[in-house]
């Protein structure tokens, strides 16, 4: 008798492994081990016979592309920016922010002809916008606080995720235009889709149930608000 394989799932460490393991606890699949973790980074919940793996988020493209995961959440800013192959199954409708376009307060960014500067830690995001609006800009990728940037005059604004703006506006800023809005994403593997289609189905329709139910909540609080 042969022993089933775990299903494999990959959370992205941080703020999206937190409110996914708190989903994931209220469709019945205990975390408990996950939210005690330590230095541990993989975890096995017995009931459903499924691997929690924590990894950062461009690494869940990789691990769900290859078939060492099944299942992997991460953020639509990460999907966009890695061109890997995988099927995105669900929006879990939280981690919501946007793409912008942002620089230096009181500027006109689309005046003149020169070449615009756009530091950004998205490249692929950032060319792919200007691309479509017929722009021709320079890319300079920047690994920490992209708003330092125009700041020092290294570029003429940055591309880079907005979720309230405090950020920029305290250092001066200001979004031009938003590019788009993101939030946390199921993908799977193209080939475990078909060999375990059964139990990624039921995960996902729990997980979509969830979602519904937070939304109906939110949307009830509003109204009374």
């Amino acid at each position: 008798m042969s022993i089933r394989k775990p299903l494999k799932i990959a959370l992205t460490k941080g703020r999206i492994e937190k409110t996914a393991v708190d989903m994931f606890n209220s469709i019945g699949i205990d975390c408990t081990e996950i939210e005690n973790k330590g230095r541990k980074l993989i975890f096995h919940n017995d009931e459903f016979n499924i691997d929690f793996v924590l990894v950062k988020a461009p690494d869940v493209l990789t691990y769900v592309e290859h078939g060492v995961v099944d299942i992997g959440i991460v953020g639509k800013d990460t999907l966009m920016e890695f061109d890997k192959n995988f099927y995105e199954l669900l929006d879990l409708k939280f981690g919501k922010c946007k793409f912008s376009l942002a620089g230096p307060k009181g500027k006109n960014f689309y005046e003149g002809y020169n070449r615009k500067k756009i530091a950004t830690k998205y490249p692929n995001v950032a060319r792919s916008y200007f691309k479509k609006m017929g722009f021709d800009i320079e890319i300079i990728k920047i690994e920490g606080s992209v708003e330092m940037a125009p700041m020092l005059g290294l570029s003429d604004a940055i591309v880079d995720i907005v979720e309230t703006g405090t950020t920029l506006r305290e250092n001066g800023l200001e979004v031009y235009n938003d590019i788009c809005s993101i939030s946390t994403r199921l993908i799977v593997n193209m080939a475990s889709l078909k060999m375990k289609k059964n139990e990624i189905e039921d995960i996902v329709d729990r997980l979509k149930e969830e979602v519904d139910r937070r939304e109906q909540i939110k949307k009830l609080k509003e109204a009374e608000n």
